[in-house]
């Protein structure tokens, strides 16, 4: 089933503001929640998945360009990944990627980019994880098992076997490069490209390690402690420097964790503001009354003033997302709503006639 087009979802236009699209979406919110009475799922996902495209200028400028295909699964998961979509680049899925460009420029050019050594740096690894709600609300510690390739216990990734010196490569006499003639249309092209034997480090083991064979890595399986700080929101990506895969000789590549954020039953979130809707009757409207409000922190006893109207919201101070550098919390916003009734006995309706009346001209509120 295809798609529905984002500015449709939130009944505004191309040219909506930013302020206008934030009101849309509260408003479609409320009257779609699932917890509601009559309540939507399913428009309440559509709703949410066209509001975090619409909201980000960015990912707002490539839907308007492209349409759901500059948004699409893909694009939303690798942060706009321009090889999104290629063989070794479909996605997370729960299993861990990895992607070295020096293999890609080769791929295109035949060798290293610019000859020099393809390998300085370990491989760039991506892993992605689940929260709760609340997990992303207060924070969380998790740890990760990952597997992947890390340094050789025996060799301490040199590639030589414990006692044995590195010595120069005969293959490349030091440079790491070798000079090839390649014959083209053009003519003989000279290009340099990185020295197999050594793999661009110019420099080879008099004995190669007896465990990892002179790879200076071995494929381990590890956990990695990971902090996931207050506040943090679906879409993030936390780098962990240092933590990706090894090679010989080099430093290792980075650790990328994406943060997905799974929706709440009641709560939709924007920014450190969280949303939600209450409904009280309309005699409750009127007289006011006190009601208990679900929270991140628990129940709160929340005052509504008499002659409140539907569509009103209370701001509830320090129950929102905090700030994920300062720690400071936002608020949550709470829409009341007010329900009328469909279905009145003949006495309710006498009463409601005979209140109405004792009005004069002035609406039911008396406003």
């Amino acid at each position: 089933m295809a798609k529905r087009d984002y500015y449709e979802v939130l009944g505004v236009g191309k040219t909506a503001s930013d302020d206008e699209i934030k009101k849309a979406f509260r408003r479609k919110a409320v009257e779609h929640h699932p917890d509601k009475t009559g309540g939507n799922d399913t428009a309440f996902k559509e709703i949410n998945e066209a509001y975090e495209v619409l909201k980000d200028q960015q990912k707002r400028q490539r839907y308007d360009q492209f349409g759901h295909a500059g948004v699409g699964s893909s694009a939303a998961s690798d942060g706009g990944n321009p090889f999104a979509g290629f063989s070794g680049f479909e996605g997370f899925g729960g299993q861990d990627m990895h992607f070295d460009f020096g293999d890609i420029l080769g791929s295109f050019f035949g060798g290293g980019a610019g000859g020099g050594r393809k390998d300085a740096r370990g491989n760039d690894v991506e892993t992605a994880i689940e929260l709760s709600f609340e997990e992303a609300i207060f924070g969380i510690e998790r740890d990760l098992k990952i597997t992947l390739e890390d340094t050789c216990s025996h060799c301490k990734g040199t590639t030589a076997e414990p006692g044995h010196e590195l010595k120069t490569c005969s293959t490349c006499g030091g440079s790491g490069q070798v000079v090839q003639q390649m014959q083209t249309i053009f003519g003989n092209i000279q290009q340099a490209a990185v020295c197999k034997d050594c793999k661009g480090s110019g420099k080879v083991p008099e004995m190669i390690c007896s465990v990892c064979h002179g790879k200076g890595t071995q494929r381990r399986a590890q956990e990695i402690k990971l902090k996931v700080p207050a506040g943090i929101d679906d879409g993030t990506t936390v780098r962990l420097s240092g933590r990706g895969e090894a090679i010989a000789n080099g430093p290792k590549g980075d650790l990328y964790v994406h943060i997905r954020v799974k929706a709440h039953k009641k709560f939709t979130r924007e920014g450190q503001l969280i949303l939600s809707a209450e409904h009280i009757d309309m005699v409750d409207a009127a007289l006011g009354t006190e009601i208990k409000v679900e929270t991140v922190d628990g129940p709160v006893v929340m005052k509504i003033p008499s002659g409140t109207q539907s569509g009103t919201d209370f701001k509830l101070s320090g129950h929102g997302v905090p700030h994920i550098k300062t720690g400071q919390r936002g608020a949550h916003i709470v829409t009341v709503v007010v329900d009328t009734p469909t279905k009145l006995s003949k006495d309710q309706k006498e009463l409601l006639e005979k209140f109405k009346n004792s009005g004069g001209k002035k609406g039911f509120f008396g406003l």
